[in-house]
């Protein structure tokens, strides 16, 4: 008994097994991996079970690793037997968490990795609304097809982009759960091959609702009333609008990201739906917009662009909504604004479908992505979205209107 020495099982390197007595060895594949096993009789069967590497288990822990064992032994207990079994009962207590306290944990695992808070609430709204009243006290290990049809099928035909966001939600749950040991068997939330045999295609049941956009013909005028309106969000609108960016790059953007020599504003992949790096050709337009702005720019030079009324806040992602409202446009969307950009480009310019699209940040061809890479396309992109500016007539109200004030009033 007691045979090794804790220095002895610190050095050891030379591969095989090393007996420190009553059934204990240490086991070295190399120096780097050490590990502990307890070799047993029972019923005639010589038995093998890992103790642990040394890196977590001393020899003083896997002394009483192996007494415990032996004792077992005694009683005529299987120790691997008996640690099944301890395994199957924390399993089976895990399996007591309801679907909501694992929903609540897989949140908080996968917070860190979302884009924004944002994500965050809107899954927890989400699955608050929609499955919680139907089986979020149920046992994570009960939730069957049945629980999940209740949820969604309300809502199937009603609300079907929701309803397939709060699916997604509840079979990455699910599976979340399963990965866990907190439940067994098929995900009742998948679709393929199994929800998509008893529930309707979305595109059966409802057309994809597009955001409300301006025809491309009315944008001159419909800019030349935005420069009529006081307040941070109707420039974060016209600024918007002039980029063709999304609300949430442009309430988001900081004066870091903008090179006035350059003329180019920088969108960090973390900010970017396609989390790619996006540059933004800005036009004497935009740039004529900022410059009004730069007395507000933070004495350390960063901050947002377009700050809320709460300091150090951007506005928020309903200040351009409200803004088309309080232009009695309730009709339209920010986002839709893109949608006006590409059909002017489609119907009124030569330019190509992918420098559109890559002026909107969307996925192009690998070919396209090489000649952004070569830089030659951002360049033609910036004459494309200078004629876009001159088209939709420049940043500031119609000539001989009074100059509008930048906050007279911000809105919160």
């Amino acid at each position: 008994m007691a045979k090794l020495t804790a220095l002895e099982v610190k050095r050891m390197s030379a591969p095989g097994r090393y007996g420190d007595g009553g059934g204990l060895w240490l086991q070295v594949r190399d120096a780097e991996r050490k590990s502990w096993l307890l070799r047993f009789m029972l019923n005639g069967k010589a038995r093998e079970m890992g103790l642990g590497p040394i890196e977590l288990v001393s020899l003083a822990e896997a002394r009483q690793k192996a007494i415990a064992g032996r004792k077992l032994l005694l009683d005529g207990i299987d120790p691997l037997d008996q640690r099944k079994a301890e395994k199957a009962a924390r399993v089976a207590q895990a399996g007591a968490f309801t679907f909501k306290e694992v929903a609540e944990k897989y949140i908080k695992a996968h917070k860190a990795g979302w884009k924004s808070e944002k994500h965050a609430a809107q899954w927890e709204a989400t699955l608050t609304t929609y499955a919680y009243p139907h089986f979020g006290a149920h046992l994570v290990s009960a939730v069957d097809t049945g629980d999940v049809t209740k949820a969604l099928e309300p809502i199937w035909a009603t609300k079907p982009e929701t309803a397939s966001r709060v699916r997604g939600r509840i079979e990455s749950v699910l599976d979340y759960a399963k990965s866990r040991g907190w439940r067994q068997g098929e995900n009742p939330a998948r679709w393929k091959g199994h929800l998509d045999n008893l529930l309707p295609k979305r595109s059966k049941v409802a057309r994809v609702e597009h955001h409300a956009a301006l025809p491309w013909r009315e944008i001159g005028a419909f800019m030349a009333k935005l420069g009529e309106q006081a307040g941070m969000a109707a420039l974060a609108l016209r600024f918007a609008i002039l980029t063709a960016g999304r609300t949430g790059e442009v309430i988001g953007a900081r004066w870091s990201e903008i090179d006035i020599e350059a003329a180019l504003w920088t969108v960090p992949a973390d900010r970017m739906k396609a989390a790619r790096e996006h540059r933004v050709p800005l036009s004497s337009a935009a740039l004529a917009m900022l410059g009004e702005l730069l007395p507000l720019r933070p004495q350390d030079g960063d901050g947002y662009v377009f700050p809320g009324g709460k300091a150090g806040k951007p506005l928020s992602n309903m200040a351009l909504l409200m803004a088309l409202r309080r232009m009695e446009r309730g009709d339209l969307t920010a986002h839709g604004f893109r949608s006006t950009f590409r059909d002017w480009c489609a119907e009124a310019t030569a330019y190509p479908a992918e420098m559109a699209e890559m002026a909107l940040a969307h996925a192009v061809g690998s070919k396209v992505e090489a000649a952004y890479r070569r830089g030659d396309l951002f360049e033609k992109r910036r004459e494309m979205m200078k004629e876009w500016a001159e088209f939709c007539g420049g940043p500031v109200a119609p000539s001989g209107a009074e100059r509008v004030p930048i906050r007279p009033a911000i809105p919160a």
